[in-house]
């Protein structure tokens, strides 16, 4: 078995070298590198089972070395900042640790590589496997908002986006509306709001409105190919677009 560690810092490549030779029980071959250059001459000229990658290296991104050189192998990453998660399971990636994490995540980790990969005795995966394995992973990681912080004259607070019943553009801002009918403002227009949100819960039915999946009440057939759709904590109902109804439909029988 062949691992390339990419890690700038001297101590956390000795650590992982470390919990590598632990869990295998022998000495792991492998290479390393501390930076993106060093990095690519690697990949461009080795084959490997897998790579354990930090992300900020000496002189970038390891994201720009994973997007210039092809790998087909999975990759563990093992960074101290969790900003980077969605664009991690974009490539390869099957797991993703923080610092300072501990031996069992780092086990957890590498049994989640065992499972996938070593089953079927195959260093690599074919590009239809790994497409699978990352839109899953997307799927799973991908951290939806989950709540909303809304200031108010006597302080702030937490609106839950499960409570969301509409949300409403109103110029560079929006208004959601609970289940309950109460309004809360949020300081994000609704095109960022529509990116935010679980889209499996979400639908933006037409240029200014959103709405929840668990709070509709009743769909009607309309005119010009749209649908009237009451929903819960609404006295109005809201109007899909013409050119959104066939994927309305589609959405809503998910």
């Amino acid at each position: 078995m062949r691992i390339l560690v990419l890690e700038d810092e001297i101590p956390a490549y000795q650590k992982l070298l470390q919990h590598l030779n632990e869990y295998f029980g022998e000495d792991v071959e492998n290479d390393w590198s501390r930076s993106v250059s060093d990095g690519r001459d690697f990949l461009k000229t080795e084959t490997y089972d897998l790579v354990l990658s930090d992300i900020q290296l000496l002189d970038g991104l390891s994201f720009d070395l994973f997007n210039e050189v092809s790998v087909d192998c999975p990759i563990i990453f093992c960074s101290a900042y969790d900003e980077y998660l969605f664009q991690a399971f974009k490539t390869n990636g099957i797991a993703y640790i923080l610092k300072p994490y501990s031996r069992d995540d780092f086990k957890k980790a590498l049994d989640k590589y065992e499972s996938l990969f070593k089953k079927e005795k195959k260093n690599q995966l074919d590009s239809s496997m790994l497409d699978f394995l990352k839109l899953a992973l997307q799927e799973n990681q991908m951290n939806y908002k989950k709540r909303f912080v809304i200031k108010r004259t006597k302080g702030i607070q937490l609106l839950n986006a499960s409570d969301i019943s509409i949300i409403e553009a109103s110029g560079d801002f929006c208004v959601a509306i609970d289940y309950n009918g109460k309004k809360h403002p949020i300081s994000e227009k609704i095109s960022i709001l529509n990116e935010q949100l679980n889209p499996k819960k979400f639908f933006k039915i037409n240029r200014s409105q959103i709405i929840h999946v668990e709070y509709i009440e009743t769909i009607e057939n309309h005119f010009k190919n749209r649908l009237l759709i009451q929903m819960k904590g609404s006295s109005e109902k809201v109007m899909t677009s013409s050119a959104i109804t066939s994927d309305f439909r589609k959405w809503i029988e998910q």
